[in-house]
């Protein structure tokens, strides 16, 4: 096999339709597009999600739920992702700071600590929000909790 000699599959390559060359073309005249309508002419375009006249799919669907502008998203993270980030760097302070420097969460974020998992290091851990569990777990070991 030489570089020369390289040819594509049989059939894969077709000529394009010559619109417009004349009647005796048989893509002439109209030129594929039919007669009259805003498609037969130059510069058509349709705006999106156009239906030709009919109601729009998206003004036929009823709109439904409500999303309040004035709500905050906590990022959670658990006492099993605590516990294995200060076994792993030798922490005995687990801060916000700390947090994001490891990329568990970013600068904006809202952290509050959840309960699930089990923490046997004495850790004083900081964060925004803290539940119920998380804080009996934390101090069940002997740690504290600071609420920024």
């Amino acid at each position: 096999m030489k570089l020369h000699t390289l040819k594509p599959a049989e059939g894969s390559i077709k000529s394009s339709k010559r619109i417009g060359r004349g009647t005796g073309s048989g893509k002439g005249g109209t030129s594929t597009r039919g007669h009259k309508g805003a498609k037969s002419r130059s510069g058509y375009k349709s705006k999106l999600g156009f239906e030709g006249g009919q109601m729009p799919l998206q003004r036929r669907v009823p709109k439904f739920g409500f999303k309040s502008l004035n709500t905050t998203v906590h990022k959670p993270i658990n006492l099993d992702v605590i516990q294995s980030l200060a076994t792993e760097f030798n922490l005995n302070t687990i801060s916000f700071d700390t947090l994001v420097e490891h990329g568990l969460v970013s600068k904006k974020d809202v952290v509050k600590v959840l309960g699930r998992g089990e923490l046997t290091a004495k850790l004083n851990v900081s964060a925004h929000l803290f539940s119920a569990s998380a804080v009996e777990a934390i101090e069940k070991v002997g740690g504290t909790v600071n609420k920024l």
